[in-house]
This record gives C-alpha cells, structure tokens and sequence, in this order.
C-alpha cells in the first residue's frame, strides 16, 4: 500500500489501471451548485397519462392539482350517489307490496263499512274489485268462533260459500245486462256480507241464542245480510229496480249460515 502524501493522494489511490479525478475544493472556496431545470425531462410532449383524462378517474392529480375537479367528474359523483345512471329510482315508482298482492285495505275498509251500514253508498269500481282478503278473514272468524262454541263447520262454510258464488254467478249473469259479471267480484260480495253472521257466532260464544231470542236474532242477521248483499250487488253491477230479486235468493243462501251457527 503507497504512503499517502496529502488529502489528493488519498482519491487518487486505486488501482493501476483506474483514473479517478475528484475536485476538492480548498477551504474558503465558494461551491457551484447547478441548477436542476424541471422543464427537461424525457417523457414526450405528446403523452397524456391516463389518469389526466377527465373521462376516467382523476388519480393522483386531483390530489395536487385543485382544479382537476371539473364538471364531468361532478357529475360521475353525482350519479354514483343517485345508485348510476338512474338504476336506484327503478324502485320509486313500483306499486306497494299490498296492492302487488292483490290486497287494498282502502278498498276493504270501504266494503267493511257498507256492510255495516247498508244505507252507505259505495262506489261502483270498489265494489267490482275481486278482493278475496277480507271473504278469507270473515269465512275463518266464522269457523273460530263456531268453534268456539264447540262445532267443526269449516267443511260446512266452504262448501255452501263455494256453491252459493257458483248459483249466484250463473243467476247474475242472465240478470244483468248492463255490466259484465265476475265470479271474483259475485265472491267477493258475499264473503263481505257474511260479516252479520260473524257477529251472530260470537254472540252464540257468550250466551245461547236458542229459543225464540235466537230466532229473533238469527232473523236480524239474516235480513241484514240480505240488504247488504243485495244493494252492493244492484250497485256494482247497475241492477236498476232489481235489489229486491236478488235479495230473496242471499236471505236464502244466509239462512243456511244461521241454522249452522244456532244449531
């Protein structure tokens, strides 16, 4: 190893066939820095990173420029907060689940209350809607709280219900001409108007209703049954002066649900 003479010889050490120059710089000699110039660089002028595009996502310039974001970027950010392209209002204009269903309580309220009360005028386009919820409720009631009583009569219930819609819809159809009958709507009419005779078995729960009370009572429910049926009949179907015909063959049919309840 050669002997070093001074601070040079120690960066001009090395091997034989190696040349190595380094300027020191003696002391109280100014330094010259050069100046780095960003403006050279070797990307090409024509390059457009993909992320300066403002049809794709903005990366990393939205972070250093603040004007990156622009009016099409709001708008991507709008429409993905509205679920995009309008795919989360595909539900605002679907018809409740109910109604899907075929289940209008609007409809079943109306029905209920003019069976209550047969003096009530109900529109013409409830009365025709086939809505069997409310025949299916009052035809179960009538069968719990018979019994109750102690009488298994579900048999009996649906058999004459489904015989009387099928003799009252063959009977209405050569009555009416003014209207097209259903048999949804014949069934559904009927099963509203079983509401007395419901009220009739959970009379029968609490007191016997035998004798001559029962037959007052049960003659009651009977008639009222047959003013409700009726009446929505003539005003679904437009039976002008007609109410009375029809009344006859429904005191007939809830009769049948009498003699069930009291005996």
């Amino acid at each position: 190893m050669s002997q070093f003479g001074g601070p040079n010889d120690f960066y001009t050490t090395g091997p034989a066939d190696a040349s190595y120059n380094f300027d020191v710089p003696e002391f109280g000699q100014e330094l010259n820095f050069q100046s780095f110039d960003n403006t050279q660089s070797s990307v090409p002028p024509n390059y457009d990173p993909p992320y300066n595009n403002p049809g794709q996502n903005q990366g990393l310039s939205s972070f250093y420029d603040p004007t990156a974001y622009t009016e099409n970027t709001y708008a991507q950010d709008k429409s993905y907060k509205q679920g995009g392209d309008g795919a989360g209002n595909e539900f605002d204009d679907e018809p409740p689940l109910l109604e899907e269903l075929g289940i209008n309580p609007n409809h079943i309220f109306q029905k209920t209350l003019a069976v209550l009360n047969p003096l009530r005028g109900t529109e013409q386009q409830i009365l025709q809607d086939t809505d069997m919820a409310g025949p299916l409720v009052f035809c179960l009631a009538l069968g719990g709280f018979l019994l109750l009583s102690g009488k298994v009569t579900f048999s009996y219930i649906y058999g004459i219900g489904v015989m009387g819609c099928i003799f009252f819809y063959c009977l209405l159809s050569l009555m009416v001409t003014r209207a097209q009958v259903t048999f949804g709507a014949v069934a559904s009419v009927l099963g509203y108007c079983l509401l007395p005779m419901v009220v009739l078995s959970g009379i029968n729960i609490l007191i016997t209703i035998q004798g001559t009370l029962g037959l007052i009572v049960s003659g009651i429910s009977i008639l009222w049954c047959a003013i409700s049926a009726s009446k929505l009949f003539a005003t679904a179907f437009s039976m002008d002066h007609q109410q009375l015909l029809i009344a006859y063959p429904c005191a007939v049919l809830y009769g049948g649900f009498a003699l069930i309840t009291i005996y």
